[in-house]
């Protein structure tokens, strides 16, 4: 059950990379929210938005070039080895390959076993695979698929061994970036309702990393959009779908398929113009005006502010400051 108690702060984030010669690509460029404990926050835009390396940098992968996380009271970034090693502990990552982030060499006891070797957390090897083993059975496996390799199992059995993995330390907080992407539609669905179960279960919050709008308004209570390494807009996931305020939601609302053939045919869809600028090179201004079809000669000459709309519902777009 989602609550008013922030687990995690993120405010100002920057994540630049120097890619030599005077150029820097801008992947998280000024980025700022609150997650609520218990609560699942989605976080979407298209590929290449920055999405999945503010993930990354929230979780600590990535040191910020500026800006702070703050995790149950703690800097992420600033703390010293041995309270950054407990925080991490408190949040943990389920990748969005399930193949490429499992060891192929290692079977699926020592992938799952081995969070719990670094930290010490069980004195004997017995204790080690019985906790195992009870992961294993909390993401819908058995005992019997310990001793196997992850060649042996299908894409939804990895992404499962991946999301026991981050279960190990019994983490408050999980990134799930992109985490049912690579898998087979059929499949998505089961994946999402045991994270849903595993949520109620053990009280967990999530960040949940996406390009499809459809399956994070299924999961999130709330979402932000995500475009060009900022956020053009949060609120509640019902707000955003029946009152979406910035044009780039709006076109991304447009793509999502509707079942019903009719309203699908009478529909308009809303065709961005132009490919996604370099990161490297950012327009001048809102960073989405050389897209955006409600663009005006502001949009081009300075950036919007990010204002309070309506309560709970936040905006950059010069339609609305």
């Amino acid at each position: 059950m989602m609550g008013n108690e922030v687990l995690l702060s993120v405010r100002d984030l920057k994540r630049h990379f120097d890619l030599g010669k005077g150029a820097t690509l801008k992947a998280v460029d000024g980025i700022s929210f609150d997650i609520f404990k218990g609560e699942t926050f989605g976080l979407v835009g298209e590929s290449g938005c920055g999405k999945s390396t503010a993930g990354r940098t929230i979780m600590g992968l990535y040191n910020a070039t500026d800006g702070e996380v703050v995790f149950q009271g703690k800097n992420v970034h600033t703390s010293k080895k041995e309270e950054k090693n407990k925080l991490i502990r408190g949040m943990q990552m389920i990748f969005q390959d399930p193949y490429a982030s499992l060891n192929p060499r290692s079977t699926v006891l020592e992938i799952i076993a081995e969070p719990l070797e670094v930290h010490g957390i069980y004195k004997t090897k017995e204790e080690q695979k019985a906790r195992v083993i009870e992961l294993l059975e909390s993401v819908g496996l058995n005992r019997d698929h310990a001793n196997r390799y992850p060649h042996e199992f299908s894409g939804g059995q990895r992404q499962r061994i991946g999301i026991a993995r981050a279960l190990a330390l019994n983490p408050d907080f999980i990134i799930a970036d992109e985490p049912i992407s690579a898998l087979d539609v059929s499949v998505q669905a089961s994946v999402v309702r045991l994270l849903q179960k595993l949520q109620k279960e053990k009280g967990l919050t999530y960040l949940f990393i996406a390009h499809d709008l459809s399956m994070v308004k299924y999961i999130s209570n709330r979402i932000a959009v995500m475009y060009l390494g900022q956020i053009m807009e949060l609120t509640t996931s019902k707000t955003l779908y029946e009152k979406p305020l910035h044009p780039y939601t709006e076109a991304l609302l447009s793509a999502i398929p509707i079942p019903d053939p009719d309203i699908e045919e009478a529909r308009e869809r809303i065709i961005l113009k132009g490919e996604i600028p370099s990161p490297i090179n950012l327009p001048s201004g809102c960073v989405f005006h050389t897209r955006c079809p409600k663009a005006m000669a502001e949009c081009a000459l300075k950036s919007p502010r990010w204002t309070e709309h309506e309560p709970g519902h936040f905006v950059a777009c010069h339609l609305y400051s």
